[in-house]
Protein backbone atom coordinates (compact mmCIF):
# COMPACT_ATOMS: atom_id res chain seq x y z
CA UNK A 1 0.00 0.00 0.00
CA UNK A 2 2.86 2.20 0.97
CA UNK A 3 5.54 1.38 -1.71
CA UNK A 4 4.17 3.31 -4.54
CA UNK A 5 5.08 6.68 -1.91
CA UNK A 6 8.42 6.01 -1.45
CA UNK A 7 9.72 8.77 -3.65
CA UNK A 8 6.85 11.03 -1.67
CA UNK A 9 8.53 9.86 1.65
CA UNK A 10 11.90 10.29 0.68
CA UNK A 11 11.20 14.02 -0.52
CA UNK A 12 9.64 14.51 2.75
CA UNK A 13 12.59 13.09 4.69
CA UNK A 14 15.16 15.00 2.81
CA UNK A 15 13.01 18.32 3.43
CA UNK A 16 12.41 17.26 6.76
CA UNK A 17 16.16 16.50 7.78
CA UNK A 18 17.46 19.56 5.86
CA UNK A 19 15.75 21.97 8.07
CA UNK A 20 16.28 20.08 11.11
CA UNK A 21 20.09 19.92 10.41
CA UNK A 22 19.87 23.95 9.16
CA UNK A 23 18.09 24.22 12.82
CA UNK A 24 21.35 22.85 14.52
CA UNK A 25 23.58 24.93 12.92
CA UNK A 26 26.97 25.26 13.28
CA UNK A 27 27.31 24.79 17.39
CA UNK A 28 26.76 21.07 16.67
CA UNK A 29 30.17 19.31 15.62
CA UNK A 30 27.77 15.83 15.59
CA UNK A 31 24.70 17.55 13.40
CA UNK A 32 28.23 19.22 11.04
CA UNK A 33 29.80 15.61 10.66
CA UNK A 34 26.32 13.96 9.29
CA UNK A 35 26.77 13.24 5.90
CA UNK A 36 24.76 11.28 3.07
CA UNK A 37 21.39 12.14 3.20
CA UNK A 38 20.61 9.54 0.27
CA UNK A 39 17.54 7.47 1.37
CA UNK A 40 19.23 4.10 0.43
CA UNK A 41 21.32 4.84 3.09
CA UNK A 42 19.01 5.46 5.31
CA UNK A 43 17.71 2.05 7.00
CA UNK A 44 19.27 -1.30 7.26
CA UNK A 45 17.31 -4.26 7.66
CA UNK A 46 20.25 -6.78 7.02
CA UNK A 47 19.30 -10.27 8.56
CA UNK A 48 16.83 -11.15 10.11
CA UNK A 49 13.99 -9.51 12.08
CA UNK A 50 13.59 -6.50 14.76
CA UNK A 51 10.81 -5.22 16.71
CA UNK A 52 10.55 -2.03 19.22
CA UNK A 53 7.72 -2.25 21.71
CA UNK A 54 7.22 1.29 24.06
CA UNK A 55 5.60 0.82 27.21
CA UNK A 56 3.91 3.80 27.92
CA UNK A 57 3.32 4.27 31.76
CA UNK A 58 0.48 6.90 31.92
CA UNK A 59 0.43 9.90 34.36
CA UNK A 60 3.97 10.59 35.11
CA UNK A 61 5.61 7.33 36.67
CA UNK A 62 6.96 8.49 40.64
CA UNK A 63 10.52 7.18 39.65
CA UNK A 64 11.76 7.55 43.36
CA UNK A 65 9.53 4.57 44.60
CA UNK A 66 10.47 2.50 41.66
CA UNK A 67 14.30 2.20 41.37
CA UNK A 68 14.66 3.08 45.77
CA UNK A 69 18.18 4.25 47.14
CA UNK A 70 19.09 1.32 49.40
CA UNK A 71 22.82 2.37 50.87
CA UNK A 72 22.21 3.26 54.56
CA UNK A 73 23.20 6.96 53.85
CA UNK A 74 21.38 7.13 50.43
CA UNK A 75 18.23 6.00 51.91
CA UNK A 76 18.15 7.77 55.13
CA UNK A 77 17.85 10.76 53.15
CA UNK A 78 14.94 9.37 50.69
CA UNK A 79 13.54 8.66 53.76
CA UNK A 80 13.56 12.16 55.30
CA UNK A 81 12.59 13.95 51.87
CA UNK A 82 9.70 11.16 51.73
CA UNK A 83 8.22 11.91 55.24
CA UNK A 84 10.13 8.69 57.13
CA UNK A 85 12.02 10.97 58.83
CA UNK A 86 15.45 9.42 58.24
CA UNK A 87 14.26 6.09 59.63
CA UNK A 88 14.42 2.76 58.44
CA UNK A 89 10.95 1.71 58.86
CA UNK A 90 9.95 3.95 56.33
CA UNK A 91 6.60 6.29 56.77
CA UNK A 92 4.84 9.32 54.81
CA UNK A 93 6.02 7.94 50.96
CA UNK A 94 8.41 6.45 51.86
CA UNK A 95 9.11 2.33 51.51
CA UNK A 96 10.72 0.29 54.36
CA UNK A 97 13.94 -0.31 53.56
CA UNK A 98 14.07 -3.88 54.55
CA UNK A 99 11.21 -4.61 52.03
CA UNK A 100 13.77 -3.71 49.62
CA UNK A 101 16.37 -6.45 50.46
CA UNK A 102 14.97 -8.66 48.00
CA UNK A 103 14.85 -6.45 45.14
CA UNK A 104 18.64 -5.00 45.58
CA UNK A 105 20.44 -3.81 41.92
CA UNK A 106 24.41 -5.02 42.80
CA UNK A 107 26.06 -2.04 40.74
CA UNK A 108 29.17 -3.80 38.68
CA UNK A 109 32.65 -3.57 40.02
CA UNK A 110 33.20 -1.37 37.30
CA UNK A 111 30.43 1.29 37.89
CA UNK A 112 30.44 3.85 40.51
CA UNK A 113 27.50 5.87 41.01
CA UNK A 114 26.53 9.33 42.21
CA UNK A 115 27.10 9.59 45.63
CA UNK A 116 28.08 5.59 45.99
CA UNK A 117 24.01 5.01 46.02
CA UNK A 118 22.94 1.40 45.43
CA UNK A 119 19.26 0.79 44.18
CA UNK A 120 16.72 -1.62 44.77
CA UNK A 121 13.64 -2.22 42.25
CA UNK A 122 10.27 -1.82 43.98
CA UNK A 123 9.40 -4.30 45.77
CA UNK A 124 7.38 -5.87 43.81
CA UNK A 125 9.46 -5.91 40.54
CA UNK A 126 10.94 -9.23 41.72
CA UNK A 127 10.83 -10.63 38.10
CA UNK A 128 12.84 -7.36 36.53
CA UNK A 129 15.45 -7.64 39.47
CA UNK A 130 16.16 -11.33 38.00
CA UNK A 131 16.11 -9.83 34.41
CA UNK A 132 18.42 -7.21 35.53
CA UNK A 133 20.87 -10.30 37.12
CA UNK A 134 20.66 -12.17 34.02
CA UNK A 135 22.14 -9.06 32.13
CA UNK A 136 19.04 -8.57 29.74
CA UNK A 137 17.72 -5.12 31.42
CA UNK A 138 18.87 -1.78 32.27
CA UNK A 139 17.67 1.18 33.97
CA UNK A 140 18.10 4.30 32.22
CA UNK A 141 19.02 7.31 35.06
CA UNK A 142 17.32 10.56 35.18
CA UNK A 143 15.98 10.65 31.64
CA UNK A 144 13.30 13.33 30.23
CA UNK A 145 13.08 15.86 27.57
CA UNK A 146 15.52 18.13 26.70
CA UNK A 147 15.81 20.49 23.73
CA UNK A 148 19.85 21.33 24.57
CA UNK A 149 22.16 20.43 27.59
CA UNK A 150 21.17 22.46 30.56
CA UNK A 151 22.59 23.33 33.36
CA UNK A 152 20.33 24.02 36.78
CA UNK A 153 21.60 28.21 36.39
CA UNK A 154 20.89 28.28 32.88
CA UNK A 155 17.16 27.07 33.79
CA UNK A 156 17.06 29.98 36.20
CA UNK A 157 18.01 32.56 33.69
CA UNK A 158 16.15 30.88 31.24
CA UNK A 159 19.42 31.35 28.69
CA UNK A 160 19.04 28.02 26.82
CA UNK A 161 15.68 26.52 25.38
CA UNK A 162 13.56 24.09 27.47
CA UNK A 163 11.10 22.07 26.21
CA UNK A 164 7.50 24.00 26.61
CA UNK A 165 5.04 23.45 29.41
CA UNK A 166 6.69 21.46 31.82
CA UNK A 167 5.02 19.75 34.11
CA UNK A 168 1.89 19.17 32.22
CA UNK A 169 0.38 15.56 30.99
CA UNK A 170 -0.62 16.65 27.65
CA UNK A 171 2.12 18.41 26.60
CA UNK A 172 4.84 16.25 28.27
CA UNK A 173 2.96 12.95 26.91
CA UNK A 174 3.97 14.73 23.58
CA UNK A 175 7.25 15.81 23.89
CA UNK A 176 7.86 12.33 24.87
CA UNK A 177 6.38 10.65 22.23
CA UNK A 178 7.57 12.83 19.54
CA UNK A 179 10.72 15.18 20.57
CA UNK A 180 8.86 18.01 19.42
CA UNK A 181 5.70 20.35 21.16
CA UNK A 182 1.72 19.22 21.71
CA UNK A 183 0.34 18.92 18.49
CA UNK A 184 3.15 17.03 16.76
CA UNK A 185 1.84 15.40 13.86
CA UNK A 186 4.38 12.30 14.21
CA UNK A 187 6.08 10.54 16.56
CA UNK A 188 9.73 8.99 16.65
CA UNK A 189 8.40 5.42 16.54
CA UNK A 190 6.55 6.67 13.69
CA UNK A 191 9.36 8.31 11.91
CA UNK A 192 10.98 4.71 12.48
CA UNK A 193 8.38 3.28 10.91
CA UNK A 194 8.53 5.89 8.12
CA UNK A 195 12.26 4.50 7.24
CA UNK A 196 10.94 1.02 7.88
CA UNK A 197 8.06 0.94 5.41
CA UNK A 198 10.17 -0.50 2.45
CA UNK A 199 12.06 -3.31 4.65
CA UNK A 200 8.23 -5.01 5.16
CA UNK A 201 6.51 -7.09 2.48
CA UNK A 202 3.49 -5.77 3.57
CA UNK A 203 3.93 -2.32 5.29
CA UNK A 204 0.25 -1.58 6.79
CA UNK A 205 1.90 -3.64 9.47
CA UNK A 206 5.16 -1.40 10.52
CA UNK A 207 3.55 -0.09 13.24
CA UNK A 208 1.00 -1.18 15.76
CA UNK A 209 -0.95 0.47 18.74
CA UNK A 210 -2.26 -1.96 21.14
CA UNK A 211 -3.51 0.86 23.08
CA UNK A 212 -5.48 3.68 21.37
CA UNK A 213 -4.34 6.80 19.85
CA UNK A 214 -1.17 8.37 20.66
CA UNK A 215 1.04 10.31 18.03
CA UNK A 216 4.14 8.33 19.41
CA UNK A 217 3.39 5.43 16.20
CA UNK A 218 2.65 8.11 13.82
CA UNK A 219 4.70 9.52 10.94
CA UNK A 220 4.37 10.99 7.41
CA UNK A 221 3.56 8.04 5.82
CA UNK A 222 3.39 4.80 8.54
CA UNK A 223 0.17 5.16 10.26
CA UNK A 224 -0.32 2.83 13.00
CA UNK A 225 -2.88 -0.43 12.42
CA UNK A 226 -4.77 -0.13 15.87
CA UNK A 227 -5.41 -3.31 17.46
CA UNK A 228 -7.23 -4.83 20.63
CA UNK A 229 -6.26 -7.33 23.42
CA UNK A 230 -8.68 -9.55 21.59
CA UNK A 231 -7.11 -8.94 18.10
CA UNK A 232 -8.25 -6.09 15.60
CA UNK A 233 -11.75 -4.49 15.72
CA UNK A 234 -14.24 -6.17 13.44
CA UNK A 235 -17.71 -3.94 12.09
CA UNK A 236 -19.89 -6.37 13.23
CA UNK A 237 -22.89 -5.50 10.57
CA UNK A 238 -20.39 -6.14 7.85
CA UNK A 239 -18.54 -9.26 9.22
CA UNK A 240 -22.22 -10.77 8.33
CA UNK A 241 -22.64 -8.43 5.63
CA UNK A 242 -25.94 -7.62 6.93
CA UNK A 243 -27.28 -4.68 8.72
CA UNK A 244 -30.87 -4.55 10.30
CA UNK A 245 -31.30 -7.94 8.49
CA UNK A 246 -30.28 -5.93 5.13
CA UNK A 247 -27.48 -6.96 2.49
CA UNK A 248 -27.77 -3.71 1.05
CA UNK A 249 -28.14 -1.49 4.80
CA UNK A 250 -24.34 -3.32 5.49
CA UNK A 251 -23.10 -2.51 1.70
CA UNK A 252 -24.30 1.38 2.58
CA UNK A 253 -22.93 1.72 6.16
CA UNK A 254 -19.18 0.47 4.04
CA UNK A 255 -19.14 2.91 1.76
CA UNK A 256 -20.23 5.65 4.26
CA UNK A 257 -17.37 4.36 6.36
CA UNK A 258 -15.07 4.49 3.87
CA UNK A 259 -15.40 7.36 2.26
CA UNK A 260 -13.81 9.91 2.45
CA UNK A 261 -13.78 14.14 1.74
CA UNK A 262 -12.41 17.20 0.78
CA UNK A 263 -11.42 17.52 4.26
CA UNK A 264 -8.26 16.13 5.60
CA UNK A 265 -9.55 14.92 8.69
CA UNK A 266 -12.74 13.59 7.28
CA UNK A 267 -10.01 11.65 4.44
CA UNK A 268 -7.86 10.57 7.26
CA UNK A 269 -10.51 8.64 9.23
CA UNK A 270 -11.94 6.95 6.29
CA UNK A 271 -9.10 5.35 5.03
CA UNK A 272 -8.50 4.45 8.66
CA UNK A 273 -11.54 2.44 8.56
CA UNK A 274 -10.59 1.01 5.30
CA UNK A 275 -7.81 -0.76 6.28
CA UNK A 276 -9.89 -1.77 9.77
CA UNK A 277 -12.46 -3.15 7.34
CA UNK A 278 -10.12 -4.52 4.75
CA UNK A 279 -7.40 -6.17 6.95
CA UNK A 280 -9.56 -7.29 9.78
CA UNK A 281 -10.25 -10.44 9.65
CA UNK A 282 -6.74 -11.05 7.94
CA UNK A 283 -5.44 -10.25 11.05
CA UNK A 284 -7.45 -12.12 13.78
CA UNK A 285 -7.13 -15.23 11.27
CA UNK A 286 -2.80 -14.74 11.59
CA UNK A 287 -3.20 -14.08 15.71
CA UNK A 288 -5.76 -17.87 15.53
CA UNK A 289 -2.92 -19.27 13.98
CA UNK A 290 0.13 -17.74 16.50
CA UNK A 291 1.63 -20.28 18.77
CA UNK A 292 2.71 -18.35 21.83
CA UNK A 293 1.97 -20.78 25.16
CA UNK A 294 3.88 -18.57 27.35
CA UNK A 295 1.27 -17.74 30.22
CA UNK A 296 0.41 -14.47 30.93
CA UNK A 297 -1.66 -14.53 33.52
CA UNK A 298 -5.45 -12.66 33.65
CA UNK A 299 -6.84 -9.48 35.09
CA UNK A 300 -3.34 -7.67 33.40
CA UNK A 301 -4.30 -4.98 31.01
CA UNK A 302 -0.98 -4.68 30.18
CA UNK A 303 0.08 -8.42 29.43
CA UNK A 304 -3.35 -8.79 27.76
CA UNK A 305 -1.57 -6.09 25.23
CA UNK A 306 1.86 -7.49 25.59
CA UNK A 307 -0.28 -11.20 25.24
CA UNK A 308 -1.71 -9.70 21.28
CA UNK A 309 1.97 -8.22 20.79
CA UNK A 310 3.61 -11.25 21.36
CA UNK A 311 0.86 -13.04 18.70
CA UNK A 312 1.53 -10.60 16.49
CA UNK A 313 5.61 -10.95 16.40
CA UNK A 314 4.39 -14.93 15.99
CA UNK A 315 2.64 -14.18 12.81
CA UNK A 316 5.16 -11.92 11.52
CA UNK A 317 6.05 -14.21 8.44
CA UNK A 318 2.40 -14.63 7.17
CA UNK A 319 1.79 -10.79 8.47
CA UNK A 320 5.12 -10.21 5.86
CA UNK A 321 7.25 -7.87 8.46
CA UNK A 322 10.98 -7.81 9.02
CA UNK A 323 11.02 -4.46 10.99
CA UNK A 324 7.95 -3.13 13.65
CA UNK A 325 7.19 -0.57 16.05
CA UNK A 326 4.90 -1.73 18.92
CA UNK A 327 3.29 0.54 21.65
CA UNK A 328 1.01 -0.76 24.68
CA UNK A 329 0.16 1.50 27.80
CA UNK A 330 -1.24 1.27 31.35
CA UNK A 331 -2.83 4.28 33.41
CA UNK A 332 -3.14 4.85 37.25
CA UNK A 333 0.29 6.92 37.30
CA UNK A 334 -0.91 10.35 38.84
CA UNK A 335 -0.27 9.66 42.14
CA UNK A 336 -0.66 12.63 44.08
CA UNK A 337 -2.42 10.72 46.24
CA UNK A 338 -2.72 7.26 47.61
CA UNK A 339 1.00 6.59 46.89
CA UNK A 340 1.76 4.07 48.83
CA UNK A 341 -0.14 0.91 48.11
CA UNK A 342 -1.39 1.92 45.19
CA UNK A 343 1.33 2.59 43.29
CA UNK A 344 3.53 -1.02 44.43
CA UNK A 345 0.01 -2.60 42.86
CA UNK A 346 0.76 -0.65 39.16
CA UNK A 347 4.20 -1.75 39.31
CA UNK A 348 3.26 -5.75 40.44
CA UNK A 349 1.31 -5.39 37.02
CA UNK A 350 4.42 -3.59 34.97
CA UNK A 351 6.29 -6.11 36.26
CA UNK A 352 4.07 -9.06 35.65
CA UNK A 353 3.47 -7.81 32.19
CA UNK A 354 7.18 -6.84 30.96
CA UNK A 355 8.55 -10.50 32.42
CA UNK A 356 5.59 -12.69 30.36
CA UNK A 357 6.16 -10.58 27.55
CA UNK A 358 9.86 -11.65 27.76
CA UNK A 359 9.83 -14.87 28.19
CA UNK A 360 7.37 -15.03 25.03
CA UNK A 361 9.85 -13.71 23.11
CA UNK A 362 12.16 -16.38 24.31
CA UNK A 363 10.12 -19.26 23.47
CA UNK A 364 9.67 -17.50 19.95
CA UNK A 365 13.29 -17.48 19.68
CA UNK A 366 13.49 -13.78 18.83
CA UNK A 367 14.78 -12.14 22.31
CA UNK A 368 17.86 -10.97 20.83
CA UNK A 369 15.85 -9.35 18.37
CA UNK A 370 12.96 -7.43 20.50
CA UNK A 371 13.75 -4.97 22.98
CA UNK A 372 10.87 -3.05 25.21
CA UNK A 373 11.53 -0.06 26.93
CA UNK A 374 9.29 2.39 29.01
CA UNK A 375 8.48 5.49 28.78
CA UNK A 376 5.72 8.00 30.85
CA UNK A 377 4.88 11.85 31.51
CA UNK A 378 7.47 12.62 33.58
CA UNK A 379 8.95 11.93 36.63
CA UNK A 380 7.77 12.83 39.97
CA UNK A 381 8.67 15.43 42.83
CA UNK A 382 11.04 13.67 45.38
CA UNK A 383 9.33 16.01 48.35
CA UNK A 384 5.74 14.09 49.68
CA UNK A 385 2.84 16.17 49.00
CA UNK A 386 1.50 14.68 51.95
CA UNK A 387 0.16 11.31 50.60
CA UNK A 388 1.48 11.37 47.80
CA UNK A 389 4.48 13.23 44.92
CA UNK A 390 3.68 16.05 41.91
CA UNK A 391 4.80 16.25 38.68
CA UNK A 392 8.49 16.02 37.62
CA UNK A 393 10.70 16.21 34.70
CA UNK A 394 13.32 13.79 34.73
CA UNK A 395 12.69 10.29 35.53
CA UNK A 396 14.06 6.74 35.31
CA UNK A 397 13.26 3.94 32.49
CA UNK A 398 14.02 0.58 32.11
CA UNK A 399 15.04 -1.53 28.86
CA UNK A 400 14.81 -5.00 28.17
CA UNK A 401 15.16 -7.76 25.70
CA UNK A 402 18.62 -9.79 24.39
CA UNK A 403 20.25 -7.14 22.43
CA UNK A 404 20.61 -5.10 25.80
CA UNK A 405 23.84 -4.77 27.40
CA UNK A 406 22.09 -5.34 30.60
CA UNK A 407 22.92 -5.59 34.27
CA UNK A 408 24.35 -2.44 34.27
CA UNK A 409 22.87 1.36 34.95
CA UNK A 410 22.58 4.22 32.01
CA UNK A 411 22.87 7.55 32.48
CA UNK A 412 23.65 9.88 35.57
CA UNK A 413 22.51 9.07 38.65
CA UNK A 414 20.96 11.96 40.67
CA UNK A 415 21.66 13.18 44.11
CA UNK A 416 18.61 12.22 46.75
CA UNK A 417 18.25 15.65 47.34
CA UNK A 418 15.98 18.61 46.94
CA UNK A 419 18.52 21.18 47.22
CA UNK A 420 21.27 20.30 45.03
CA UNK A 421 21.51 21.40 40.65
CA UNK A 422 20.32 18.61 39.68
CA UNK A 423 16.74 19.09 40.24
CA UNK A 424 14.98 22.32 40.07
CA UNK A 425 12.89 22.40 43.24
CA UNK A 426 11.44 19.63 45.41
CA UNK A 427 13.14 17.01 44.21
CA UNK A 428 12.05 17.41 40.43
CA UNK A 429 14.64 15.95 38.43
CA UNK A 430 16.79 18.46 35.86
CA UNK A 431 17.46 15.38 32.73
CA UNK A 432 20.92 14.45 32.16
CA UNK A 433 20.08 12.22 29.62
CA UNK A 434 17.70 13.32 26.57
CA UNK A 435 14.77 11.81 25.42
CA UNK A 436 16.47 11.91 21.99
CA UNK A 437 19.58 10.29 23.08
CA UNK A 438 16.94 7.34 24.46
CA UNK A 439 15.41 7.68 20.95
CA UNK A 440 18.50 7.69 19.05
CA UNK A 441 20.26 4.68 20.29
CA UNK A 442 17.04 2.17 20.45
CA UNK A 443 17.43 3.56 16.38
CA UNK A 444 20.54 2.52 16.16
CA UNK A 445 19.70 -0.98 17.17
CA UNK A 446 16.80 -0.63 15.17
CA UNK A 447 18.80 -0.30 11.77
CA UNK A 448 18.37 3.81 11.25
CA UNK A 449 21.91 5.03 10.02
CA UNK A 450 23.67 7.90 11.64
CA UNK A 451 23.18 9.98 8.24
CA UNK A 452 19.21 9.35 9.38
CA UNK A 453 19.05 10.01 12.82
CA UNK A 454 18.10 13.89 13.16
CA UNK A 455 14.78 12.56 11.39
CA UNK A 456 13.77 10.27 14.45
CA UNK A 457 15.67 12.17 17.27
CA UNK A 458 15.47 16.01 15.93
CA UNK A 459 17.72 17.48 19.03
CA UNK A 460 20.44 14.58 18.65
CA UNK A 461 22.92 16.89 17.26
CA UNK A 462 22.62 19.13 20.21
CA UNK A 463 24.35 15.99 22.02
CA UNK A 464 27.79 14.81 22.43
CA UNK A 465 26.83 11.24 21.51
CA UNK A 466 23.82 9.68 19.84
CA UNK A 467 24.48 6.39 21.31
CA UNK A 468 24.22 5.51 25.24
CA UNK A 469 25.73 2.15 24.85
CA UNK A 470 22.69 0.36 26.56
CA UNK A 471 22.35 -1.90 23.07
CA UNK A 472 24.64 -4.34 21.72
CA UNK A 473 25.25 -4.51 17.88
CA UNK A 474 25.62 -8.16 17.30
CA UNK A 475 25.32 -9.78 13.96
CA UNK A 476 22.00 -10.58 13.28
CA UNK A 477 20.06 -13.69 13.09
CA UNK A 478 17.85 -14.91 10.14
CA UNK A 479 14.39 -14.52 11.65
Amino acid sequence: MYIGKTAELSRRAFIRRSSQLAAMGAASSYAMGLAGLGEAAAFSNTGGYKALVCVFLYGGNDHSNTLIPFDAANYARYSSIRGGGGSEQGGGIALARAALANTVLTTPDDQTLTDDITYALAPTMPRLKARFDGGVMAPLLNVGPLVAPLTRAQYDNNSVPRPPKLFSHNDQQSTWQSSQPEGSQTGWGGRMGDLALSANTNAMFTAINASGNAVFLSGDQAVPYQVSSSGATLFRPLRRNRLYNSSAAAGALDQILRSGSGNIFAADHAHINDRSIQYGQFVNDALSNANVATDFGTGNGLADQLRTVAQLIASRRSLGVTRQVFMVAAGGFDNHDGLIGQHEGLLAGVDAAMDAFYRATAELGVADQVTTFTASDFGRTLASNGDGSDHGWGSFHFVMGGGVNGGRFYGRAPSVSVETADQVGRGRLLPTTSVDEYSATLAKWFGVSNSELPSISPNIGRFASPDLGFMTRPEEPAG
